[in-house]
C-alpha cells in the first residue's frame, strides 16, 4: 500500500463517517475531503475540481430548474388536487392512485419537488376525511422511489453513476435502460405497500387540528402582570420571567392594544395580559413568588379544532417542514432571529420524532423538523415567499392553494419537459445538452425568471456532487479503488459475479440508509468498476447494482430526502420506516441479486 493510497482510505473513512453522524453538513464534509486530497498531493487542482464540469453534476443542476418550473405552472398541484378527492370515496382507490401517479412524474422529474407538492394536497385529504395522513406519506414516499428508478432521469443518483461510466471510459446509461428492472421495482413495490406495507403503517397524523397535533393544551396560557411583579418595569428580555423561568412571551395586551411577537426591548407595565409559553404547571408552582395571575379563560385547549385555533381572524397557525439541506440546517431559531425576520413565532418543534415544546429556540433544526408557527396573516406572504423562490428553505404543509402559480405557462413547460426526454431518449443530444436547451427556453418563454432559476438549483447537491466525484477520482488514479476491488473478490470471488453483485446492493443499501444516497454511488462505482476489471467482465450489471440500491431507501426516515420530508408531519417514529422498510429492503435485495444479471449479463 502506497502513502496516496493510506491517505485516500483515510479521507474516505472520515468521509464516511461525518456523512453518517451529520457532525458537518454534506456538502462541507465533500469538499473539504477534496481540498485534502488536493493539498496532500493526492490528486491535482484540475482533477480536484473536475467534478464541478462532469456532465452528471450539470445535468442534475438543470433538472433542478426543468423541476421548479414544472411545480410554477402548477401542472402537478392540479394533478394532485384532483387525485385528493378520490380518498373522500375509497382510501384504498386514493392511495393506489395517488402512488402510481407520483412514481410515473417521478420517473421523469426530481421526486423532491413532487412530494412536496403532494404533501399538502394530502394533509388536507386527510384533515377532510379523517383518515391516518401516515398511511398516505410513507406510500407517498416510497411511490416516488419506486419510479425514480425507471429511468435516467428519475434521480440524480442515476444521472451520477451514468456519469461515472462514462468518466471511465464506458457507454452512459440511456434514457430507459433502467426501465425493465425498475417497472418490476415498481410493481412489487406497489404490491408489497397495498398488501402488507400500508397495514404495518400505525394510525399517526389523525389529530384534528394543530394544536391538539403538537400538543399546546398545556403549554400556551395567558397571565396577568400585578404592580408587584419583579418584571414591571423590566424590559421583556431582561425581565426575571424570561431570565430566571425560561418562559416565552409571545404576545403583550396593554390597555386594549395587541402587540404581537414584541420587541425584546419592550418595558413590562402592571396590568399586561402576557401569552406566554412553558408549562402551565410550572407557572402555577412559581405564580405566588414572581407576582402573576393566571387568567382562568386564557387557556388553549387541546381538544381545539382548526376553527378555534384561529380565533383571533388575524392570525393564523401553519405548520412548516424543514426542507433537505435548507440553510436553516444546523441553525436555531435563534440564531435565524426567526421572530424578527418573519415577524412568525415558533411553538413548537417535532424534532428526530421527539416534540419539543419549551426551549424551543434553542433547539437545532435538522431537514425534516416540523414546526408550528403563529403568524399574522397579512405576514404569511414573507413565509410562503421562502418556498415559493425555490430558496428550498420549509415547505408549508396546511396549505393548498398557494399564489403565484403560471398556468398560463403549463402547456410551454410540459412539452419542453417531453421534448427533453425524446431528445435525450432518442440520442439526438446528450442528456446534459437536452437539460440545458430545455431550461433556457423556458427562461427565454418566462417560464422561469433567472433568479428562479438559480434558487431553484439545490447548491449543496451540487457542491457534495462536486466533492465527492473528486474522491472518486483519488480512488482510481491512486488504485486504492482496485485495492478494496481485490480485497472484496478475494472474500467473495468465488462465488462468482452474481455474489458481488449481491454484495455491492446490499452495501450501497446500507450506506445509504445513515448518509446521502449521492455520496455511497459515487464512492462504489469506481470500486465497482474496479472489480469488475479484475474479473474480466462487464461493470454494468455492478454499477446498476448500485444505481438501484443508491434510490432505494426505505428502511430509515435520514437515508432518503423525501422520507426526511414525510418524517415530521405525518408523526412517524424511527422504528416506523424500519418496520415498513426493512422488508421491502430485502425483497428488492432478492429481486436486484437474480434478475440484475439477467437484464445486464457481465
Amino acid at each position: 500500500m502506497t502513502v496516496e493510497i493510506g491517505i485516500v482510505l483515510a479521507v474516505l473513512l472520515g468521509a464516511i463517517i461525518l456523512f453518517a453522524t451529520e457532525r458537518f453538513p454534506v456538502d462541507v464534509v465533500a469538499i473539504v475531503a477534496m481540498t485534502v486530497l488536493v493539498v496532500t498531493g493526492v490528486i491535482t487542482p484540475v482533477q480536484g475540481v473536475s467534478g464541478f464540469s462532469n456532465s452528471a453534476t450539470i445535468t442534475v443542476a438543470f433538472m433542478f430548474v426543468l423541476s421548479a418550473a414544472l411545480f410554477k405552472s402548477g401542472a402537478v398541484v392540479n394533478i394532485g388536487n384532483r387525485i385528493a378527492q378520490l380518498f373522500k370515496y375509497n382510501f384504498w382507490l386514493g392511495i393506489i392512485v395517488t402512488m402510481v401517479t407520483v412514481g410515473v412524474i417521478s420517473a421523469f422529474i426530481n421526486n423532491t419537488p413532487v412530494v412536496a407538492i403532494f404533501i399538502p394536497i394530502l394533509v388536507g385529504a386527510a384533515a377532510q376525511s379523517k383518515l391516518s395522513l401516515a398511511k398516505m406519506l410513507m406510500p407517498l414516499s416510497f411511490a416516488s422511489m419506486f419510479g425514480g428508478v425507471c429511468t435516467l432521469i428519475g434521480t440524480s443518483t442515476n444521472i451520477l453513476v451514468s456519469g461515472v461510466a462514462e468518466e471511465h471510459g464506458l457507454e452512459p446509461f440511456s434514457m430507459f435502460e433502467m426501465s425493465r428492472m425498475g417497472i418490476i421495482f415498481f410493481g412489487v413495490g406497489l404490491l408489497y405497500m397495498m398488501l402488507i406495507g400500508i397495514r404495518l403503517i400505525p394510525n399517526r397524523g389523525v389529530e384534528d387540528g394543530l394544536m391538539k397535533k403538537f400538543g399546546m393544551g398545556d403549554y400556551l396560557t395567558e397571565i396577568i402582570l400585578t404592580e408587584n411583579a419583579p418584571s414591571v418595569g423590566e424590559t421583556i428580555k431582561n425581565s426575571p420571567l424570561v431570565k430566571k423561568l425560561d418562559i416565552d412571551i409571545l404576545e403583550v395586551k396593554r390597555e386594549g392594544q395587541l402587540f404581537i411577537t414584541p420587541s425584546g426591548e419592550m418595558v413590562l407595565k402592571a396590568g399586561d395580559i402576557l401569552k406566554v409559553r412553558c408549562n402551565v404547571e410550572k407557572i402555577k408552582l412559581l405564580k405566588e413568588r414572581e407576582g402573576i395571575i393566571l387568567k382562568s379563560d386564557a387557556k388553549f385547549k387541546d381538544e381545539a379544532g382548526p376553527q378555534e385555533e384561529k380565533k383571533n381572524n388575524n392570525i393564523v397557525f401553519v405548520e412548516a417542514v424543514i426542507a433537505p439541506n435548507s440553510p436553516f440546517e444546523g441553525k436555531s431559531v435563534k440564531e435565524l432571529h426567526f421572530r424578527q425576520k418573519y415577524a412568525a413565532t415558533v411553538l413548537a418543534i417535532r424534532h428526530r420524532g421527539e416534540l419539543m415544546r419549551e426551549k424551543v429556540a434553542n433547539t437545532t433544526l435538522r431537514a425534516g423538523d416540523t414546526l408550528l408557527i403563529e403568524v399574522e396573516k397579512d405576514r404569511l406572504y414573507n413565509l410562503q415567499q421562502l418556498e415559493l423562490k425555490g430558496r428550498n428553505t420549509f415547505l408549508i404543509v396546511n396549505e393548498v392553494d398557494l399564489p403565484e402559480y403560471r398556468k398560463d405557462k403549463m402547456l410551454t413547460v410540459v412539452l419542453t419537459l417531453v421534448s427533453v426526454i425524446l431528445l435525450a431518449s432518442l440520442e439526438i443530444m446528450p442528456i446534459m445538452m437536452a437539460a440545458i436547451a430545455g431550461s433556457m427556453f423556458l427562461v427565454i418563454t418566462k417560464c422561469i425568471t433567472m433568479e428562479e432559476a438559480y434558487n431553484a438549483i439545490d447548491w449543496k447537491v451540487i457542491f457534495l456532487l462536486a466533492g465527492a466525484i473528486s474522491l472518486g477520482v483519488a480512488l482510481d488514479v491512486t488504485g486504492a479503488a482496485r485495492l478494496i476491488s481485490l480485497f472484496l473478490i478475494e472474500i467473495i470471488g468465488s462465488l462468482g459475479p452474481v455474489a458481488i453483485v449481491s454484495v455491492l446492493y446490499i452495501i450501497t443499501s446500507m450506506m445509504t440508509e445513515s448518509m446521502s444516497n449521492n455520496a455511497s454511488a459515487v464512492l462504489l462505482a469506481p470500486i465497482a468498476i474496479a472489480a469488475a476489471f479484475e474479473l474480466g467482465v462487464d461493470p454494468r450489471p455492478f454499477l446498476m447494482a448500485i444505481a438501484f440500491a443508491a434510490s432505494s431507501s426505505f428502511m430509515t426516515p435520514v437515508g432518503y430526502q423525501t422520507n426526511t420530508m414525510i418524517y415530521g408531519v405525518g408523526g412517524f417514529k424511527f422504528a416506523d420506516f424500519i418496520r415498513v422498510g426493512a422488508p421491502l429492503n430485502i425483497i428488492f435485495w432478492i429481486l436486484a441479486t437474480f434478475l440484475l444479471p439477467v437484464f445486464f449479463p457481465f
